[in-house]
């Protein structure tokens, strides 16, 4: 059965002789030049006659084979489900059902229009490089004063886009009673590039809340025509089935964090935690509050995070994945807030209500891959890049990898950022699996320029699992992203366990790097470092004794190899964090986000009361937090035991300790030392100055002196040197010390 089709072709190639080349891929006999059957608005057309359910096609300029070809790119397939009259472009490789729009306008003419409707306060109105316009791309969905809904819509090659929600009875060509009266089609403007690939649309819906909506798209994905999902979306709506987009108001939220500053980095102390993990089956919370939002904002106020004297709040992810109470690094888009966890007041509330107790919260965000379950960027633009389309690169280990790198997928990323700092209050990013293997760092780099350069929160804080670590996020030093350091982790866990740890001997060589930022491998400044030996990532240290140690299930070694990881991980140079649970000592596997609280009191449990003690030394002591290039060169740290110093000193033995000192509060020296052998050392310290040293921490206890604590400085375990050297301190094994001097 033979049948017709016309081809339209916008000729934009300008081909003096345009001429139709047609093939079929299984070889057979279909090959032959067309040439045009007349010209019409849109360009030219060619009327051709088939038998067969499709066929290949491409433009050239004349016929023969010695003439100019579109490039091999641009082959096109014609399906005869497209129907008898079809529309194809220079330089796109898509075949299209529909007359493509026309471009009316840009978006700096549409803002100007707008402009003065857009809220100014705890509202983002995206504006990651339009091209150098200096003007908001205005994707997603943007109320405005006046109570109408500008949406936005990045797509480069779609035909057509038609809005569609729950205010026109989600009335668009796909609907299957389709009314036109009802359509909303899409204005097509130049944005991006100043090319025509931002569609945009305004409305007033009446009495429709929450107000729900979708794209519907014809062409430019590797569907005919689709409805797809707000890549800018806020929320999802709880329609498992249909994953509509909901329109979301950040204004109304009232803050009262005004006064709020977000804190330098050399005073984190972090605090990772899982919102549905941290609270669930917890007895001191209501039911109804477990596992969400409102929980953790239920012990910001009961001031368990005060207490406990941590500074920051390192959430694990928050944007909606498909999964329920997992570790939610499967995200379906990136400015979306897990529902499951609450609402996105209730996000506003929690981080309102942290500020007000002094903490800080950080974002973990999941730039690298995305949900293969549920994934609405996936062939949302066919580019003719491959799989999966313009938002993506490949695989990686954990789902489709995101192709960041790209201008347009980084601008929306970095668009994510900007929308949590301005509608959340965030104070700052962890960024997953940033390894360049994993992720492109012109996106990080972006970032910092973008969000600390241009001024949009210069003290935004960075935070990226780059692992193995690289040199290039340092930035400045000073300015740039601190790392997750896989250097200190690895280290102090095969010292720990009295083995290797994924490759990393429990020799005393490197112990120097793993404790002075690791500056002889990676960072420039200690900014540049998140020391750590818990993360969601990693089995706890008392797992990790029990499972691959040399003492196995010795509880009471378990314990004081605990305590020896948290202590290390607090004074050594460079921003600590702890894993929620860490401060109970509780043995766990990787990837475990429940913790049972039932079992833990923090009025009772020593262990708890220990780390608390301990965290607070840091958060009093400058001296337990310097900062800096080289505190050593500048006179501030000083090594006084250490594998590389004379035998007496800890040579050749797996100890360390270091004197430091805050330039600011000149009386303020502190000394710290750590024993990670299982016996008796005898080291020779020098405490370089004479007099009384009170002895504030050990594996055991902690008490800081007044008016924090109740320490005496005439307690007969304090240390009095007349010459400021103490000839033989034995360090007991799996041991640590922090002693202050206290001037007379």
């Amino acid at each position: 059965m033979r049948h017709k089709a016309r081809i339209h072709y916008d000729n934009k190639n300008g081909f003096l002789e345009p001429v139709m080349w047609v093939w079929v891929s299984d070889g057979a006999t279909l090959e032959r030049e067309v040439t045009p059957g007349g010209k019409d608005d849109f360009g030219i057309y060619f009327d051709l006659s088939y038998n067969r359910s499709s066929f290949n096609f491409i433009f050239k300029d004349g016929k023969g084979e010695d003439v100019r070809w579109e490039d091999d790119r641009f082959s096109r397939t014609f399906h005869a489900h497209l129907g008898e009259e079809v529309w194809t472009m220079a330089n796109r490789h898509h075949v299209y059902n529909v007359r493509p729009a026309e471009p009316n306008g840009d978006v700096k003419d549409y803002h100007r229009f707008i402009s003065n409707l857009v809220y100014k306060d705890n509202f983002y109105f995206p504006t990651t490089d339009v091209s150098g316009l200096g003007m908001p791309s205005m994707l997603g969905a943007n109320l405005l004063t006046d109570g109408s809904i500008l949406f936005g819509f990045f797509h480069p090659y779609a035909a057509r886009v038609y809005l569609a929600g729950n205010f026109n009875d989600w009335q668009c060509p796909g609907h299957p009673g389709p009314r036109k009266d009802k359509f909303i089609e899409m204005e097509l403007h130049r944005g991006f590039y100043y090319q025509p690939n931002i569609w945009l649309a305004r409305i007033k819906p009446e009495n429709q809340s929450p107000v729900e909506y979708k794209f519907y798209i014809q062409g430019g994905s590797t569907e005919t025509e689709r409805y797809v999902a707000d890549p800018y979306t806020r929320l999802f709506s709880d329609d498992y089935k249909y994953r509509n987009s909901v329109v979301v108001d950040p204004t109304k939220f009232k803050w009262t964090d005004q006064d709020w500053k977000t804190p330098d980095v050399k005073d984190l102390i972090l605090y990772e935690l899982n919102i549905y993990g941290f609270t669930d089956n917890d007895p001191d919370i209501p039911e109804p509050l477990q596992g969400t939002f409102k929980g953790v904002t239920h012990r910001i106020k009961s001031g368990f995070f005060k207490e406990l004297g941590v500074t920051a709040l390192a959430l694990m992810p928050t944007a909606e994945v498909p999964m329920k109470q997992g570790l939610g690094y499967e995200p379906c888009t990136f400015m979306s807030v897990e529902k499951d966890f609450g609402t996105p007041d209730d996000f506003r509330e929690m981080v309102n209500e942290a500020h007000r107790h002094g903490l800080a919260v950080l974002m973990d965000q999941v730039f690298n891959h995305t949900s293969n379950d549920f994934n609405p960027l996936w062939n949302l633009i066919d580019d003719g890049s491959g799989e999966g389309g313009l938002y993506f690169a490949g695989k990686t280990m954990w789902g489709n990898k995101v192709a960041t790198g790209k201008d347009e997928v980084d601008n929306m990323l970095i668009d994510s950022c900007k929308m949590f700092i301005k509608e959340y209050h965030v104070d700052g990013f962890r960024f997953d699996a940033t390894h360049s293997y994993f992720l492109n760092h012109k996106l990080l780099h972006r970032i910092a320029h973008e969000i600390k350069d241009k001024g949009f929160k210069p003290d935004v804080i960075l935070i990226a699992e780059n692992l193995p670590n690289e040199q290039d996020l340092n930035l400045e030093g000073y300015n740039g992203y601190a790392q997750w350091s896989n250097i200190f982790h690895d280290k102090v866990k095969a010292l720990l366990r009295e083995g290797t740890f994924e490759g990393v001997d429990n020799t005393a060589e490197d112990m120097g790097t793993a404790f002075y930022f690791s500056k002889d491998s990676f960072a420039a400044h200690t900014n540049n470092v998140i020391n750590y030996c818990e993360s969601h990532d990693e089995n706890s240290v008392q797992y990790e004794v029990g499972t691959g140690g040399e003492h196995l299930q010795d509880p009471e070694i378990k314990r004081k190899k605990a305590r020896l990881g948290l202590m290390a991980t607090m004074v050594a140079l460079g921003q600590p964090m702890i894993y929620m649970g860490q401060e109970f000592g509780i043995e766990r596997e990787r990837n475990r986000i429940k913790v049972p609280w039932h079992k833990y009191d923090e009025n009772t449990n020593r262990f708890y009361n220990w780390t608390k003690g301990l965290i607070n030394l840091r958060k009093r002591y400058g001296a337990l937090r310097l900062s800096g290039y080289n505190p050593a060169a500048e006179g501030k740290f000083t090594w006084i035991v250490a594998p590389w110093m004379p035998e007496n000193r800890g040579g050749r033995r797996r100890v360390i300790g270091w004197r430091v000192k805050d330039d600011r509060v000149p009386a303020e020296e502190l000394l710290i030392m750590l024993n990670f052998e299982g016996h008796d050392v005898p080291v020779e310290v020098d405490f370089h100055t004479p007099g009384r040293w009170v002895k504030l921490a050990d594996i055991d206890h902690v008490n800081d002196l007044p008016p924090t604590g109740s320490k005496n400085p005439d307690d007969p375990d304090s240390i009095i040197t007349e010459n400021g050297v103490m000839g033989n301190f034995v360090l007991p094994p799996y041991s640590g010390f922090i002693y202050k001097h206290a001037p007379a």
